[in-house]
C-alpha cells in the first residue's frame, strides 16, 4: 500500500470517529468542485494577482473597474497563484484538465471547430482535432471509479460533433447539464431560448428549456442548474466531482441586466461594459454556489479550485499590445502573458484545522503563491485528494499542486511551461512557447511582422513582466539554451508540427545559428 492509500486510509478512520461521536455519518471524501470561466483572464478581477517587488499584492487600474466580490471572498479563504498559466485557447485547457497531459501530447492544440477541422492552411495532418473519446482516460471517469458522482454544468467542448467528445456523458460524467460540442452560446438571453429558435442555431445552449422565453440569463440558468445536482448528490450520501464550465464570459458580449448599472459611466465601450457585467454574474454565481455548500452543511468538506481556459478576451484594445490585459501585454490566443495567465484560486470552502481532508491538504488561507502552475497539474492534484487512482500506461505531464497550496515552494518542481499552436488564423500563429524560470522563449513557425520578421523572441520576465525588450539578438547564448530546450521538449511529447507549403512535410523549429 503506498504512503499516500495509507494516509487516506488512516483520515477516513479519523472521520469516521469524529462523526461517530456527533451522531452525524461522516464523509469519506471531500466534494471537489473546479469552477472554470472561459476567457477570463488574470486581470479580469478586482482581485489583485500580480505582485509588486516585494512581492505584495499591487492593484492596477483594470482591478478597480472589474466587481468580484465573491473571488475576493475566494481568496481569503485560500491561496492565489501569481503565475498559473493555461493554453491560449480554450479546448486546449480543457482537454489538459480532463487528461492531465499538457495540449502538444494530446493534440487538441486549437480550439475544436464543431462542424470542420480548423488545422488552419498549414497545420499539422495529425492534430487531435475530434477530440476526446470513449477511451481516453479522463479525470471524472477516474473519480467515478473512486466513488465520486461527476457532474458536469456548462460549456463542453471537447470534441467536434458526431464524434465521443461532443457528449460529456461518454467522457465520465454522470450528469451533463448544457454541455455540448461548440463553445459560444449562441445567446445568453432566456428571452431568446439561449439561441434555440424555430430553426436550432448551431450553438444554442441545449437543456434548459424550462428557462425559454424567461428574464433567466443563462450565467444564472445554470447556478440553479448545478446547485439541483449538487443537492441530489448530497441527498444520495455520494461525495460529488463537479466541473462547473460557465461559458461566461465568452462572446458574444451580451450585456448582463442585472449589473449594467455598474458600468454605464466608466467612460469603456460599450461591449467592454457588457463584457464587465458578464464578469460580475459569473462572479455572483460564485458566490451563490459557496452560500448554498454552507447552507447544505458542506462547505468545510468541499474544496473549490477556480480558475480561467485562457488569457482575456475583454475588448479593450489591440491584441498584442498592453491593453485589456494591462499591464500584461497581449490577449487570448497571443503569444504573451496576456494570452496565457489565467486567475487561479484554491480554497477549502470552510477552515477546520480539525477536518481530516484539510489535514490532508492544508491549503494557506489568504496567500499568494509566486511559483508557477499549469492546467495540466489540476488531474493529478484532484485524482491525490480524491484517492484515485490513474493508469499505469496513462502519461500525465501534471504534477500536484498540493505541496503549493501550504504556500510553500517546491524547489524540486522548477517553473517550466510548454505552450504549442502550429495553427492560423488567430491573434498569434504557428508559434510555441517555452517558459524556464525568468526567461521565456517564443519560436514563430513563420516569421511575420507580428515577430518582428524574425522565427525568435527571447524575453526575461523578472526584469521586463510586461515583455517590452526582446532579448533575441542580445543574448544569444541564453537563446540556445532556451530553444533546445523548447525542441526537446516538443519532441518527448510527441507534438504534430505545422506543415510546409507542400501540405504534407513538417516544419519543426531550428535552432538559432
Amino acid at each position: 500500500m503506498s504512503a499516500m492509500k495509507r494516509l487516506l486510509l488512516s483520515l477516513s478512520l479519523v472521520a469516521t470517529a469524529v462523526f461517530a461521536t456527533s451522531g452525524r455519518a461522516a464523509p469519506e471524501k471531500p466534494n471537489i468542485v473546479v469552477f472554470l470561466v472561459d476567457d477570463m483572464g488574470v486581470m479580469d478581477t478586482s482581485v489583485p494577482f500580480l505582485t509588486d517587488d516585494s512581492e505584495q499584492p499591487k492593484r492596477y487600474p483594470l482591478n478597480d473597474y472589474y466587481r468580484t466580490p465573491n473571488m475576493a471572498r475566494l481568496a481569503e479563504r485560500g491561496i492565489r497563484f501569481n503565475q498559473f498559466c493555461a493554453m491560449s485557447v480554450c479546448s486546449p485547457t480543457r482537454n489538459c484538465i480532463m487528461t492531465g497531459q499538457n495540449a502538444a501530447r494530446h493534440r487538441t492544440t486549437n480550439w475544436i471547430n464543431p462542424e470542420k477541422n480548423n488545422a488552419g492552411p498549414n497545420g499539422p495532418l495529425d492534430w487531435n482535432w475530434e477530440g476526446l473519446n470513449k477511451q481516453t482516460v479522463t479525470l471524472p471517469g477516474l473519480l467515478r471509479k473512486a466513488g465520486y458522482r461527476t457532474i458536469h454544468v456548462g460549456k463542453g467542448h471537447f470534441g467536434a460533433d458526431g464524434f465521443d467528445g461532443a457528449e460529456p456523458l461518454n467522457l465520465g460524467f454522470d450528469t451533463n447539464i448544457a454541455g455540448a460540442a461548440f463553445g459560444a452560446p449562441a445567446s445568453y438571453y432566456g428571452e431568446k431560448n439561449y439561441g434555440n429558435g424555430p430553426k436550432k442555431a448551431k450553438h444554442a445552449v441545449p437543456g434548459l428549456e424550462k428557462y425559454h422565453g424567461t428574464n433567466t440569463f443563462l450565467t444564472e440558468a445554470l447556478t440553479i442548474e448545478a446547485k439541483a445536482a449538487v443537492d441530489a448528490s448530497v441527498k444520495a450520501g455520494e461525495p460529488f466531482y463537479l466541473y462547473f464550465a460557465h461559458y461566461a464570459v465568452h462572446a458574444p458580449f451580451n450585456s448582463d441586466p442585472r449589473f449594467a448599472d455598474h458600468y454605464k459611466d466608466s467612460g469603456k465601450p460599450e461591449n467592454a461594459q457588457a463584457f464587465a457585467t458578464l464578469i460580475e454574474g459569473m462572479d455572483k454565481s460564485l458566490g451563490d454556489m459557496i452560500d448554498h455548500f454552507e447552507e447544505l452543511g458542506i462547505a468545510e468538506n468541499t474544496i473549490v479550485f477556480f480558475l480561467g481556459d485562457n488569457g482575456s478576451d475583454a475588448p479593450l484594445g489591440d491584441e498584442h499590445a498592453v491593453a485589456c490585459a494591462a499591464p500584461l501585454r497581449g490577449k487570448k490566443g497571443a503569444h504573451y502573458e496576456g494570452g496565457m495567465r489565467v486567475p487561479f484560486i484554491a480554497a477549502w470552502l470552510k477552515a477546520n484545522p480539525e477536518n481530516p481532508f484539510q489535514k490532508q491538504l492544508p491549503i494557506k488561507a489568504g496567500a499568494i503563491q509566486h511559483q508557477l502552475g499549469a492546467v495540466y497539474d489540476l488531474f493529478p492534484t484532484v485524482l491525490d485528494l480524491a484517492g484515485g487512482k490513474n493508469p499505469a500506461d496513462h502519461v500525465v505531464d501534471g504534477r500536484s499542486l498540493a505541496p503549493l497550496l501550504t504556500g510553500n515552494a517546491e524547489a524540486s518542481r522548477g517553473e517550466r511551461f510548454l505552450m504549442h499552436y502550429p495553427h492560423s488564423p488567430h491573434r498569434s500563429n504557428y508559434f510555441t512557447v517555452w517558459r524556464d524560470g525568468d526567461w521565456k522563449v517564443i519560436y514563430h513557425y513563420f516569421p511575420t511582422e507580428v515577430s518582428g520578421g524574425s522565427h525568435y523572441q527571447l524575453f526575461n520576465l523578472k526584469d521586463d513582466p510586461f515583455e517590452q525588450t526582446d532579448l533575441a539578438a542580445a543574448k544569444p547564448e541564453e537563446l540556445k539554451r532556451m530553444m533546445t530546450s523548447l525542441i526537446a521538449g516538443l519532441e518527448a511529447q510527441h507534438a504534430a508540427y505545422p506543415v510546409g507549403d507542400d501540405g504534407k512535410t513538417p516544419v519543426k523549429p531550428r535552432m538559432p545559428e
